[in-house]
């Protein structure tokens, strides 16, 4: 558990052989190269990166395409595959022999484009036509042409639709306003919603007449002058719907039928986003006409591989390896089994390390744990998260991602969930095991005597947990000075104040009439008092006799923000008290409908059952990952932690497609 040594490469060479350098870097997977040099008098020395963004741009829009339609395919015939997955492995050869697909990778956009274009001017066509087409149907009854319903002379004739419940009551009207007949409207059919009618009237009352259709929400039709009766028109809208749809789907066809072109891309993508890194860097190199210079970092124990990948390339070349001046903060490297790796995202959401600090990561995984077991605290939910996050962890490893580091966190916190559901005997909410090792959430034995108070007794227990974190962060910034050379600074500023924690646990327990312990107390108290007086008494031993007086006093004061610090973790007990209250009320309640005997109470019993347990699941974890993150940064971290680091990230490692085997 530790974060890797680096050491600095320096490196001078021919330009022409550069990119044969940044290849062989590139293969190492050991290399970061560092711009410290001004962009300004650098020679551009590869093709423009504009270009080279946009041409990857366009095949990424292209492999975006085939892989749609290759899914859409698989999930409408029920096709399992992993073959569309990301991150399949390819050699080393078989990467960069991609620079040779350029002219197939241009002849596939061309044939997808042109496919593309084709369907999405048939899919708009056809959204117009069916639109047309539904409204065309209504009108199938007309026996005779849409012309033959025109004007003459003295009257109008008007076909249309009007909504299919007031189509009677048109017909009334017109017959009756002002004691004559305006219009003669006939109802021909109806499609469930609209009426279809003709209506002819006189010129002399047109105004009336048509006041009276649009208060009847009349809409004329819009294929009035049209030479085909409806039935034609229809049987040709769906003469061509069917075409569009045919033209669509033999497109769509086509575009699946290259989906064997789909592992090629990927790679090729993947090598043009190799190529656009190493254009970046050449950009910003200091270099001449013949030469350039670079700087990078390398993992200690990868150096010989580098060395060895360099004297392969070329004759024209130096370089030097060197430990980083001491100003100088390389990127961070950590080195952590496959447990702990999965927290190191908690750290690097506030910050990663910096390489001149120790990785805090495996002593926060297990305080992270522990605390998101005592908040969940529960074996059916611990169950639940070590499966559930394992089988997640499990599945996506060879190619991990924020989901997987995070399922494997909720797996860790899962096993302590467990143990600590054990110890309340607690399974979803109920007890089922006949002994409870730690006092109950509730009822009696809930409550302890502190100082002849009586307070929560799991809040107890949740700051005597929080003063031994405070306590190993007070040792980890000990461990900080001590790496630096500076024991007195680690045994003054880091273990005095780790005596104090100890101190105040122990007299914490001891104020505890649980336990009967004056004499626990008593040792408690000496021992607290013998590490706040060390940490006042040396807080200024740098300063002069005024800066010794105010560091003390500054010391001293600190005892109030510990004793805020503390308090911090009663919300490991706040959240520990809502999720198992609400476990507990789902779980009475559905049991109480299951085992009533009515089948339709038993039905809602396993609704509330198995809704209630997963919305409690679900909100306590979102609760328990904040709160303890919260925890870790603030109380923990606040004690050591330096942060500010930036993570290593070696030449060639962006990449999204491929899993690029470099030995």
């Amino acid at each position: 558990m530790a974060i890797v040594s680096m050491s600095k490469l320096n490196l001078v060479a021919m330009s022409y052989d550069k990119s044969a350098i940044l290849n062989a870097l590139q293969r190492t997977g050991a290399t970061e190269v560092k711009l410290h040099y001004e962009a300004e008098n650098t020679v551009p020395l590869s093709a423009d990166c504009e270009q080279l963004r946009a041409y990857l741009g366009s095949l990424e829009a292209v492999l975006s395409c085939l892989s749609r339609e290759a899914e859409e395919y698989n999930k409408a015939n029920k096709i399992k595959t992993d073959a569309l997955a990301d991150g399949f492995e390819v050699a080393y050869n078989e990467f960069i022999a991609a620079s040779g697909f350029k002219a197939e990778a241009d002849a596939l956009a061309e044939r997808v484009n042109a496919l593309a274009d084709d369907r999405r001017e048939a899919t708009v066509r056809l959204a117009k036509l069916k639109k047309t087409a539904q409204t065309a149907r209504l009108y199938s009854a007309l026996e005779h042409p849409f012309d033959y319903y025109c004007n003459t002379t003295h009257t109008r004739v008007l076909v249309g639709s009007v909504p299919l419940n007031s189509a009677d009551e048109l017909a009334v009207e017109g017959a009756e306003e002002g004691g004559q007949e305006l219009f003669c409207a006939s109802v021909i059919a109806s499609d469930g919603e609209r009426a279809l009618v003709v209506a002819a009237y006189h010129r002399s009352v047109a105004s009336a007449a048509e006041e009276i259709l649009q208060k009847y929400n009349f809409t004329a039709c819009p294929f009035a002058g049209d030479t085909r009766t409806g039935a034609q028109l229809n049987a040709e809208l769906e003469g061509e719907i069917s075409a569009l749809e045919e033209r669509i789907a033999k497109a769509g066809a086509e575009i699946y039928g290259l989906n064997d072109r789909i592992r090629p891309l990927k790679i090729y993508c993947d090598y043009l986003g190799f190529e656009i890194e190493k254009c970046e860097l050449s950009e910003k190199m200091r270099a001449t006409q013949t030469t350039f210079l670079l700087e990078a970092y390398v993992p200690e124990h990868e150096a010989e591989a580098v060395r060895a990948a360099l004297d392969g390339v070329t004759g024209s070349i130096y370089y030097e390896f060197s430990e980083p001046a001491k100003d100088e903060i390389p990127p961070t490297l950590y080195k952590n089994n496959a447990v702990v790796k999965n927290f190191e995202a908690v750290t690097n959401m506030y910050s990663p390390a910096n390489s001149r600090e120790f990785d805090p990561n495996a002593v926060m995984a297990v305080f992270y744990s522990i605390f998101l077991g005592f908040i969940m605290a529960d074996i059916g939910y611990g169950l639940i998260m070590l499966i559930g996050g394992g089988a997640i962890w499990l599945k996506t490893r060879a190619r991990p991602t924020g989901l997987t580091r995070l399922a494997g966190v909720f797996a860790m916190g899962g096993i302590c969930t467990i143990l600590w559901g054990v110890l309340f005997n607690s399974f979803f909410g109920t007890g089922i095991l006949p002994f409870t090792v730690m006092p109950s959430l509730r009822g009696e034995g809930s409550m302890w005597s502190l100082m002849g108070i009586n307070v929560p007794a799991v809040l107890i227990i949740s700051m005597l947990v929080g003063i031994v974190q405070l306590a190993a962060g007070y040792v980890c910034r000990a461990v900080q000075y001590w790496r630096r050379g500076r024991v007195w600074d680690g045994i003054w500023e880091g273990m005095t104040w780790a005596l104090f924690c100890a101190g105040v646990f122990l007299a914490l327990i001891g104020l505890t009439e649980q336990f009967h312990a004056s004499i626990c107390t008593m040792i408690g108290g000496i021992i607290a008092a013998v590490g706040l007086g060390l940490a006042v008494l040396t807080a200024g031993r740098h300063e002069k006799l005024f800066g010794k007086l105010t560091k003390g006093f500054g010391a001293a004061y600190g005892v109030i923000n510990f004793a805020s610090d503390i308090l911090s973790y009663a919300r490991l007990y706040g959240l520990l008290l809502s999720g198992a209250v609400i476990a507990q009320i789902v779980s009475d309640y559905s049991i109480q409908f299951i085992t009533g005997g009515n089948p339709l109470l038993i039905v809602l019993g396993v609704i509330i059952m198995l809704v209630g347990h997963a919305f409690n699941l679900a909100m306590g974890l979102l609760g328990a990952y904040i709160h303890d993150a919260r925890l870790q940064y603030v109380e923990f971290y606040g004690r050591f932690f330096e942060g500010e680091g930036e993570l290593f990230t070696p030449l060639g490692s962006r990449r999204r497609y491929i899993n690029l085997l470099l030995k």
